[in-house]
């Protein structure tokens, strides 16, 4: 079964815990603390693998958990870092969020991408040493590492997509143009799942073309295979409208072309707007007056219609060429651009924290929500720290530092940032 949707859950590795140690040394007093920081958790990387065409392997393993961090050790010893878990995935998938739709990254490129970022390691005790606290007795935990249900959605990446209906001859014209091997045979939906191939002009000029399975009439509402191959379409750049000038099948090949395009409207009215080529097939099967009569039809609609007998590659090579020369002047393959992360509303109960008092210092955690706002703060911006201290206020965290007793100049710790109380 050919699959290209799949729904899985992510969990970075948590950061190591910082220790709480102190320095023990013969002939040595006072030697001091000396607890070292928490290994940082692992990564959860996305990377392309052009050897993977679905996301079949999704199917039976749905849970990714990466490493934790180790935690620190005396001597000033850093905890060891996680190692990332990398996810291999076929180029062309959109990693979604399963909650809200949101789009988190278009894995398209060779360069990794990170989905879940691992949780940073906690501070030793060596870090809460002062002039007026020479004996710290506490460290801070790990960060924990994010956490998400994602959806992953496969959209092919091609230049040209073959579109038409079942067994009109997509797939040998595929193997004639390219060294793609589709599986060939004389019944309908032999072609399950879609195939690329590369279509070589010359040595330094080339573009991907992909045969997508057969559509039907009503594909874009779920019937037939259709429906799970329609999405593959949206990168094209342009498609080649394979039909069957023969009516072979006891189909009619003006009605073949105006259903297709029905239902690239019906899933997509901006699938119209690329452009097309009609393709005539198996002109060997019909007379040549049937065959200028399709062409004079198409072309009075605006498209241009190239004749093949694809087995015997007829016709192919003036048809690749002009391909080509149309794919010259337009845009690249589309690629999505990650969606911003909404801002939430803080208000609600859902955003839990706790808040604890440690050696004079007030301590948050428990609140694996604030960890995505930290993440997108900048200590460098004005602004950022604007937003920060407005998350702080609308959920509900400083009133409870006041209510916990926190004073003027007192330190307050946010997993990885630690600022003076001021009212």
């Amino acid at each position: 079964m050919f699959i290209d949707v799949a729904k899985i859950h992510l969990k970075a590795g948590n950061g190591g815990n910082g220790a709480v140690t102190f320095h023990r040394e013969k002939y040595v007093a006072s030697g001091g603390p000396d607890g070292g920081d928490g290994g940082k958790g692992g990564d959860i990387v996305f990377v392309v693998d052009d050897n993977l065409s679905t996301l079949a392997d999704f199917r039976y393993k749905r849970k990714y958990i990466a490493e934790s961090g180790s935690n620190g050790s005396g001597s000033r010893c850093t905890g060891k870092s996680a190692p990332n878990l990398v996810i291999r995935v076929p180029r062309g998938t959109l990693v979604k969020d399963l909650e809200s739709g949101r789009i988190i990254a278009d894995i398209s490129s060779d360069e990794p991408t990170v989905i879940a970022k691992g949780g940073k390691g906690g501070w030793g005790n060596t870090h809460f040493s002062t002039s007026t606290r020479q004996v710290p007795r506490f460290a801070k935990m790990g960060n924990p590492g994010e956490e998400l249900d994602v959806i992953l959605e496969l959209k092919l990446l091609a230049d040209v997509g073959l579109i038409g209906f079942p067994n009109v001859g997509k797939s040998t014209l595929l193997s004639v143009v390219s060294k793609a091997q589709p599986k060939i045979a004389n019944y309908h939906f032999t072609t399950l799942t879609p195939v690329l191939g590369v279509v070589s002009i010359d040595a330094d000029a080339s573009f991907v073309m992909a045969d997508i399975p057969g559509l039907i009439e009503g594909a874009s509402e779920g019937t037939g295979l259709g429906h799970e191959f329609l999405r593959h379409v949206e990168r094209c750049r342009m498609f080649l409208h394979v039909i069957d000038v023969s009516g072979s099948e006891g189909r009619d090949p003006k009605d073949d072309f105006e259903k297709i395009n029905q239902e690239l409207k019906a899933f997509g009215e901006e699938l119209l707007d690329r452009p097309q080529i009609i393709v005539g097939n198996k002109c060997d099967l019909t007379d040549e007056q049937t065959v200028n009569e399709l062409k004079e039809y198409f072309n009075g609609l605006g498209y241009e219609f190239y004749p093949i007998m694809a087995p015997i590659a007829e016709g192919t090579n003036e048809l690749i060429n002009k391909v080509f020369e149309h794919l010259a002047s337009l845009p690249p393959v589309k690629q999505y651009e990650p969606d911003p992360i909404p801002q939430e509303d803080f208000t609600d109960n859902k955003h839990t924290f706790d808040i604890r008092v440690i050696d004079g210092i007030y301590v948050v955690d428990n609140a694996p929500w604030l960890l995505n706002v930290l993440n997108s703060v900048n200590p460098d911006d004005y602004e950022s720290l604007q937003y920060f201290q407005r998350v702080l206020i609308s959920s509900g965290i400083i009133k409870a530092l006041i209510k916990a007793g926190v004073s003027e100049g007192d330190t307050v710790s946010v997993y990885d940032i630690d600022f003076e109380y001021r009212n």
